[in-house]
This record gives C-alpha cells, structure tokens and sequence, in this order.
C-alpha cells in the first residue's frame, strides 16, 4: 500500500514501498516502461540512490529509490501543481493495483 507525502513546493510524492530493495525498484521500472509504455529519458544512478525521469502524459515525473526511504514518485514542478499530482497519484493507483 502507498502513501502520499507533500513536497516543499506543494506537490504531491506517492511512497510505493519505503522498505524494500533495488530489485523491487527495477521491477516497478519494468512494469511501468511494459504498461504504461514510459522511456526513462534520464538515469542518474550513485550509490545510494538512483532518479529515473519518465513522462506521463505531458507530466515529468521521476521514480526514486533511496537504501534509507525505498522507492517513490515524485513530479519536477515545472508548470500545474494539481495536474502534476493527479499524474503520481494515477501512477501510484496503477502500482498499488499490480500489487506493488
């Protein structure tokens, strides 16, 4: 089960599971690139976290895993609070159904 944080900037960051590892994130990376047809456009991978961008629907949005706070999703606010929150809260609805 997910749960939703507010970022400083007022939008909204979907937790999909704050206690998990690396393999779990490159799952939900698999499953959204074979389902909901995203590319990652930008990988920035170190050693204790990795930020994948991806566009949803006009949205950018970045998948994160952390060692210390799992994997979630957050937008790059750039443009409308609320339609770059309805784009984490469906993408985070769609991993919570496929039992992430």
């Amino acid at each position: 089960m997910c749960y939703h944080l507010k970022t400083p900037e007022g939008n909204t960051e979907a937790v999909i599971d704050d206690n998990c590892g690396i393999t779990k994130f490159y799952a939900i990376a698999d499953t959204l690139a074979e389902h909901l047809q995203v590319k990652f456009l930008n990988q920035i991978d170190d050693s204790e976290n990795l930020d994948w961008d991806f566009q949803y629907k006009s949205q950018l949005l970045t998948l994160h895993f952390s060692m210390f706070g799992g994997v979630s999703i957050f937008p790059h606010h750039l443009k409308s609070v609320v339609k770059e929150n309805n784009a984490v809260i469906e993408v985070a609805q769609f991993l919570e159904h496929k039992a992430f």
